[in-house]
């Protein structure tokens, strides 16, 4: 019997208090809309389902109405275990008022987990997260008051300390691939990605639960070719069809992204001179020959841009944390999929790569930054973004550069006649006495030996041993007012102290790396 159903009955399929996992990743990447869509329709029309416990190792959505906002109703979702809150502003309002239980777990630490899960294991033991808020000696990842279970806990093993995530059944795991047959084989031709889709399956199926697919196409049963199957349809119950399926939210299909086609360097946007690009071009500084990178999401993910301009993409390896290899990785809302990528992994297989300190570096977002060097890039007030892959990669990197802006909040800046201008000033500082949550440990980075860098567009920051250390400042910069000034602790300031390099703030390229 053919596993094609509608959408009607497939979330029908889901029952009320199950734990679901979804699979997909920001901007509409192998997001199942339709899917989603129809699981909210079902709620709203009959009240069911109702107090789900929601999973999801990476941000889905598109801060509107898709992804994880399809089950931001009061009712509807009883906890939310998430790897990355930022796509959906509805679901962070309901932790933020207390009215479901929340976690931020980080994105590898999720996907690992989902393998536990399938195995039957008793739990993932690891160092990710150490330190950090998702320690329970800090917070445990909960994100509220009315969070109270413990899902991870401080263990030691051969006199190291370690942390125990706990494993928990999977009722449901929603996934999303091109093709499927009659008898629920998925294939992944067009997605632009492999994510933790077949951990997520194997999870649900181990845990006699159901796998329910979205797919464009339905095939004739086993005329897919082995080869071409990603997920075997044995662990699939349910495939729904979605005709009109877009590759991501920013169009139905595109070739370069799926590794149909390679399109020519020259034909990517260009890179403006800006704040932006001068954080960008000063973190490329720090690029080796043969190096094994990751590019993080915001501002970091400029690197590429800047690398592709300067012809040196070729030297360096790039990789993104949802499994991709090579290439030019896409910016903004579509950060996790690349044009021309060489190579596309499993994502957990990934963040075992990660995990076992396979990069030199990696290039990830500042939000805050505070004496001890210590970032937050996961919570502000009551804006919950979640840690995404964060943890997982600035814990395992052999060189961790931070790029952002050096204040936020209305920050106007100009860049021309090779200097930086401050045309208005952001309002709130970046650089604080304490970060409101540790997102990176600076006490970590110094257990494992990481060299630790802070770019932004009028200085350059080292980790020291006591805290930050001042060591580069940008042409027509003031260290008192534009610096020290905006600034919550004063900084240890190398004694030499140098000019950024002139050609980081000149139009044409820069030709560093010759």
């Amino acid at each position: 019997m053919s596993k094609v159903m509608t959408r009607e009955m497939a979330a029908a399929l889901i029952k009320d208090e199950d734990t679901v996992v979804l699979t997909g990743s920001g901007g509409g990447v192998m997001e199942p809309h339709f899917l989603l869509e129809g699981i909210e329709n079902r709620f709203l029309e009959t009240g069911s389902p109702k107090n789900i416990t929601l999973v999801h190792a990476s941000g889905i959505g598109d801060k509107q109405r898709a992804g994880i906002t399809r089950f931001a109703h009061k009712g509807m979702v009883r906890r939310v275990v998430g790897g990355h809150w930022g796509w959906s502003p509805e679901m962070q309002a309901m932790a933020v008022n207390n009215e479901i239980e929340a976690y931020n777990f980080s994105q590898g630490v999720l996907c690992h987990l989902y393998r536990e899960i399938a195995a039957h294991r008793p739990g993932l033991i690891t160092k990710t997260g150490k330190y950090t808020f998702v320690d329970p000696r800090l917070s445990g990842g909960k994100l509220n008051e009315v969070t109270k279970e413990d899902l991870v806990e401080l263990i030691e093993l051969d006199g190291q300390e370690y942390l125990r995530y706990k494993t928990f059944p999977v009722d449901v795991a929603i996934i999303r691939g091109t093709y499927a047959d009659e008898d629920g084989n998925i294939s992944l031709e067009q997605e632009p990605a492999k994510l933790d889709l077949l951990a997520a399956a194997q999870a649900a199926h181990n845990s006699g639960g159901i796998v329910i697919a979205q797919v464009k196409y339905v095939a004739r049963a086993n005329s897919l070719g082995s080869k071409r199957v990603s997920i075997p349809g044995v662990y699939v119950d349910a495939v729904v069809v979605d005709p009109e399926q877009m590759q991501t939210g920013e169009g139905e299909y595109n070739p370069a992204f799926s590794g149909d086609m390679e399109i020519p360097l020259k034909n990517l946007k260009p890179f403006p001179l800006s704040a932006r690009k001068v954080v960008a071009r000063r973190a490329f500084m720090e690029l080796k020959k043969g190096s094994v990178i990751n590019l993080g999401f915001g501002m970091a993910d400029g690197v590429a841009a800047v690398a592709a301009e300067e012809g040196f993409s070729d030297q360096v390896t790039m990789t993104i944390e949802q499994g991709i290899y090579g290439g030019v990785p896409a910016q903004g809302a579509i950060f996790g999929v690349a044009s021309n990528p060489v190579a596309v992994i499993d994502e957990c297989a990934q963040f075992d790569f990660y995990s076992g300190r396979g990069l030199d570096a990696t290039f990830l977002g500042l939000a805050q930054a505070d004496a001890k060097g210590n970032v937050n890039v996961s919570k502000f007030g009551t804006t919950i973004s979640g840690s995404g892959g964060f943890i997982d990669i600035s814990q395992s990197a052999k060189q961790v550069v931070f790029c952002g802006t050096f204040t936020t909040g209305g920050l106007k800046t100009e860049v021309s006649d090779g200097k930086v201008k401050i045309l208005q000033e952001g309002r709130i500082h970046k650089f604080i006495q304490d970060v409101e949550q540790i997102t990176f440990s600076s006490r970590f980075a110094h257990e494992e030996g990481q060299k630790v860098v802070y770019v932004t567009e009028r200085c350059v920051f080292v980790l020291g041993e006591e805290g930050l250390i001042l060591t580069e400042i940008a042409p027509g910069i003031d260290l008192e007012r534009d610096i020290l000034g905006q600034m919550d602790f004063k900084p240890q300031i190398s004694e030499n102290l140098k000019t950024m390099d002139a050609r980081i703030f000149e139009v044409s390229l820069m030709n560093c790396k010759d």
